[in-house]
């Protein structure tokens, strides 16, 4: 199970959380045409190692999370609020 560090409410269970998807991906412009809006809505990568990720602590504060975390271990090295920029892949875990 995994441990999410919430800057509002503690370190809490993965059960108060969900899963809202990958951070990276930006949606397409309005113009963009229905194929990028379906590509956007439903292909995903699967990748390996650090990634950026949307999670929603739907149990707590209900607050949007952008998290960093290691895709085959699960340590999860940064927590922030949506605007915040996630630390550079080479910076030191805060």
């Amino acid at each position: 199970m995994l441990r999410i560090p919430c800057p509002y409410c503690g370190v809490r269970d993965e059960t108060e959380f969900r899963y809202r998807g990958d951070a990276t991906e930006a949606r397409p412009p309005g113009g963009a045409g229905l194929g990028a809006f379906t590509a956007y809505v439903y292909e995903r990568r699967n990748p390996r190692g650090w990634h950026v990720e949307w999670w929603l602590h739907v149990a707590g504060c209900r607050r949007l999370l952008k998290v960093v975390r290691h895709t085959d271990s699960h340590e999860i090295r940064w927590v922030g609020a949506p605007q915040d920029p996630p630390p550079l892949p080479g910076d030191a875990a805060p």
